[in-house]
C-alpha cells in the first residue's frame, strides 16, 4: 500500500484550518485514506474524518504516515503530504 511519511511543520500541528484543509482534500479521493502516528503505535484513523484527525492530536514536528490504495493513490498522497507538511 502506498504511503507518505510527513513531518507536520505548522505551529498548530494538524489542527483547525490545516486539519480542515487535509480532510477536504482526502474526502475528494475515491479511495480510503488512513493516517497514523509514525511512532508510538496506535491504530490508523480515517483521514476523511475531521473528528478523528483532531482526536489524533498531531503536534508540530511530529511525523505521521498517510496511506491510500487504488488508482491515483500516489497523486492523492502527494497532495495530502503537501498539506500536512506545509507551515
Amino acid at each position: 500500500m502506498p504511503e507518505r511519511r510527513v513531518t507536520v511543520v505548522a505551529e498548530v500541528g494538524l489542527h483547525a484550518r490545516p486539519a480542515a484543509t487535509f480532510v477536504r482534500a482526502a474526502a475528494k479521493a475515491p479511495m480510503d485514506v488512513t493516517v497514523a502516528r509514525a511512532s508510538g503505535g496506535g491504530a490508523p484513523i480515517n483521514g476523511k474524518s475531521i473528528l478523528q484527525i483532531l482526536a489524533l492530536d498531531v503536534k508540530q514536528d511530529e511525523t505521521i504516515v498517510i496511506k491510500a490504495e487504488g488508482e491515483g493513490a500516489d497523486a492523492v498522497l502527494d497532495e495530502l503530504a503537501g498539506i500536512a507538511g506545509s507551515p
